[in-house]
């Protein structure tokens, strides 16, 4: 199944994530499955989504949301068509006891977070419907969407913490989301991980689980996380697209400069023989004029026997180039690293980059953030590069990240049916170990241990606003089209520029995004 599941329909959900003010017990009752809480008096809503019965038999799908005619009546949430492929929700008016302290305010909100959850499930039925071409698409199509209706009532029941259902769904989730399925299939089998993983963890009302942070996933290698990385860099164009910005950003402040120094958080997550920085010395040591007399490259993460390995190749290739390069390690994560951890000598040109590194300090109090990024600023660096995934996975709403996240991960499996055979192990291997380790962080974690916390390019230009950056405008859209053309990067990515910044997508999806900063 490709892409069309979750195109663009699903970015109607982004508004769940500006509703703010709730918690995250009432972000889980948001979705439970209990009779719709009233707005005014005992006045019921009834609702009704279309489900795999009725999609070869309808044009455009349509919610019915009518609360005179459901006066007295009990809420649910179900299925027109066979009754034997319904989800559906009832139970007493009881159940409404235990939400009786909630303000109005509250009510309004729940209810337009399940309408904007059901727009989002419409659409994307529609927009299903209007690429069918064949019968057998068709099949897939009413398979995909059953996949889809699944996922959605799993991830309510979890919410809700009712263990017997949604182990029920996971069950029958799991015979259908297949490892080497179509597209959807696949991705799905990383969505059941995580849910699994989230109903696991489990705890009753009022009870809070802390899980000890760590920089990002990868921190926790194993030669399967690291082989899959590898895969990553090498086929999907997006942590060369980052490269590929920053290092052109990079050679732009350092131009006429001889003493130059860069600082990299994270070492985009410890890559084997450091690819962008070998890049980046040969232009250097190509460059009009004078190459640097020095260069030195300031590594920050946890992994410093792996960062040694990789300063000491680097060294070498400088050497063989006829450069001066100085390599040095802190260790320290980002919520800990200080000014002074960072060696910064008089005359040296100074710039920071930050290749998917500082979506890892971006937590609910937003103080861990602002803390990294003032420490950033003291160093007073001439540019700053970001490179993000560029997705909102970090909204206050579990089933919002949860569809968000669907929709953004549906985009990058179907790009790798693109470029891959189906039965091809290292498209496996990628989406195992490392796609699917960001699914399941962004699915089963809260708190400290929730690291995978993506957000849209705006929400960084405000917070980089806030913390005292100036945008610097990339202005190479001619070199970022030319670029996918030379490393001929599969037909249907693209590259769009959004207020300055570059994002590559693919097929309009945003994956992606890369911008400039200076203090």
């Amino acid at each position: 199944m490709g892409h069309g599941f979750l195109a663009n329909e699903f970015q109607k959900t982004d508004r769940i994530d500006e509703v703010i003010g709730l918690d995250l017990e009432l972000s889980a009752m948001a979705f439970c499955y209990q009779p719709f809480m009233p707005i005014m008096g005992d006045n019921a809503c009834g609702w009704s989504l279309p489900f795999s019965g009725e999609i070869r038999d309808t044009k455009r799908l349509r919610r019915t949301i009518s609360i005179p005619e459901s006066i007295g009546s009990s809420g649910s949430l179900s299925s027109g068509g066979n009754s034997d492929s319904s989800l559906s929700r009832s139970g007493s008016t009881s159940s409404l006891n235990s939400f009786s302290r909630l303000h109005f305010r509250d009510h309004v909100l729940t209810y337009n977070q399940r309408y904007l959850a059901a727009e989002a499930v419409e659409e994307a039925a529609a927009a299903m419907i209007s690429s069918e071409e064949s019968g057998g698409e068709e099949d897939e199509t009413a398979d995909g969407m059953r996949l889809v209706q699944l996922l959605i009532a799993c991830a309510e029941a979890v919410a809700c913490r009712d263990k017997s259902h949604a182990s029920a769904l996971l069950s029958e989730l799991r015979a259908n989301a297949l490892v080497f399925g179509s597209s959807f299939q696949r991705v799905a089998s990383c969505f059941v991980q995580g849910l699994a993983d989230r109903l696991a963890l489990v705890q009753p009302l009022g009870t809070v689980g802390l899980v000890a942070p760590v920089m990002n996933i990868m921190d926790i290698s194993s030669d399967k996380k690291e082989e899959a990385l590898r895969l990553v860099y090498e086929i999907c164009p997006h942590i060369q697209f980052g490269h590929f910005v920053a290092n052109s950003s990079i050679l732009e402040a350092f131009e006429g400069e001889s003493f130059v120094h860069v600082v990299d958080l994270g070492m985009t997550l410890g890559l084997p023989h450091g690819h962008q920085w070998r890049h980046l010395i040969q232009s250097l040591a190509n460059r009009a004029g004078k190459a640097p007399s020095r260069l030195r490259i300031t590594a920050v993460g946890l992994s410093d026997h792996r960062f040694h390995i990789i300063g000491q190749e680097l060294e070498a290739y400088a050497k063989d180039l006829g450069m001066n390069l100085e390599f040095s390690v802190v260790k320290s994560n980002l919520e800990n690293l200080r000014p002074e951890d960072i060696k910064v000598f008089d005359g040296e040109v100074l710039v920071v980059n930050s290749i998917l590194q500082l979506h890892c300090v971006v937590k609910e109090s937003r103080g861990a953030l602002n803390s990294v990024l003032q420490m950033i600023h003291e160093l007073s660096p001439k540019v700053l590069v970001l490179v993000e995934q560029d997705s909102s996975h970090n909204g206050p709403f579990f089933l919002g990240r949860f569809m968000e996240a669907l929709h953004y991960y549906s985009a990058i499996f179907d790009s790798l049916d693109a470029m891959l055979p189906k039965y091809d192990t290292r498209r496996a291997k990628m989406e195992q170990f490392y796609f699917a380790e960001e699914i399941k962080n962004i699915v089963s974690c809260e708190g400290p241990g929730r690291v995978e916390r993506h957000e849209r390019v705006d929400q960084w230009r405000r917070r980089m606003s806030r913390a005292g950056f100036q945008a610097a405008p990339l202005r190479m859209m001619t070199q970022a089209k030319q670029w996918l053309g030379k490393n001929k990067v599969c037909e249907g990515y693209t590259v769009v520029e959004d207020k300055g910044c570059l994002v590559l997508g693919w097929k309009s999806k945003p994956i992606v995004a890369a911008s400039c900063w200076k203090c």
